[in-house]
């Protein structure tokens, strides 16, 4: 008989295995579109994978750089990753703590059409017609008001709104509190947990604007940075339609620039990512157990 603690040793010692394999598996990925970018165009050429770039090169970053193109498209994307966020977490909270409370009416059907929303959409054609009519086409407004609230996100904040006891209200209400002051200052700081989990899943979704930019926004000068790298891929031979070039551009292989705006592109949502971790697990697992 096997002794008491063997089986517990057993699961642990495949559970970290399984663990590190996913984990590999997901990073590896990545390792090597780091790598490639900084490979140079010998061991580029000569190699299909690459983990340790064993001859450095900083021309495919020297390339991009030197064009207007990358900076630009990263800067707009930036602004509209920051302020598209702070007014989906303004609407969402906004509308999601009313909808929380017994007392307000119509809540029911009023979260019946958010689920209804869910399962069914209008689809492209009648978006775009919205945001043509509302005069939204070719500005910045079109790729964050369309999308201000999403209902999955609206209902995890529903949801975490309601563990919170509603006796506080009462007393707030008791001291003389309003229901602005009383959202600001009592509901937003006990919610902190699922805004930051929010945040984060807005930030993504708000840096990854790939399709919404691609129909509303026709001016190439106000591209994000996702439709830019679509660019790069479809173009053949360079990568960056930009006047003027770099000392050996033709020395690039258009793989390399690739990587390197690939990876331009994903560090800084990756760098916001440990700031919000501790908050992470605990406002997506309370915000989407209970209905």
């Amino acid at each position: 008989m096997a002794p008491k603690g063997m089986g517990k040793h057993l699961f642990d010692v495949v559970n970290v295995t399984l663990l590190v394999l996913f984990a590999l598996i997901t990073i590896i990925p990545f390792i090597h579109v780091i790598s490639s970018s900084f490979a140079s165009v010998a061991e580029y050429n000569s190699k299909n994978f690459l983990l340790v770039p064993t001859e450095f090169s900083l021309k495919a970053y020297q390339y991009i750089f030197t064009t207007n193109a990358l900076p630009r498209s990263l800067g707009i994307t930036v602004m509209i990753t920051v302020l598209g966020t702070l007014i989906c977490l303004l609407f969402t909270t906004l509308f999601a703590y009313p909808l929380s409370r017994r007392r307000f009416h119509f809540r029911r059907t009023i979260l019946f059409l958010i689920v209804f929303t869910m399962i069914f959409q209008g689809g492209m054609i009648p978006d775009y017609l919205i945001v043509k009519e509302l005069g939204l086409l070719d500005s910045y407004w079109s790729l964050m008001l369309p999308r201000a609230i999403i209902a999955f996100y609206l209902i995890i904040m529903i949801n975490f709104f309601r563990n919170i006891p509603e006796e506080l209200e009462e007393s707030a209400k008791m001291d003389g509190c309003g229901d602005l002051r009383m959202f600001f200052r009592i509901m937003i700081p006990l919610s902190l947990p699922a805004i930051a989990t929010l945040t984060l899943f807005y930030a993504v979704f708000q840096w990854n604007t790939y399709m919404h930019a691609i129909l509303y926004i026709n001016d190439t000068e106000k591209w994000p940075i996702q439709v830019l790298l679509r660019q790069i891929v479809m173009v053949s031979q360079a990568g960056f339609v930009e006047q003027g070039s770099v000392e050996g551009e033709s020395s690039i292989p258009p793989d390399t620039v690739k990587m390197a705006v690939i990876t331009v592109a994903t560090t800084p949502i990756l760098l916001v990512y440990p700031f919000l971790q501790k908050y992470f697990a605990k406002g997506a697992l309370v915000g989407s157990i209970k209905g």
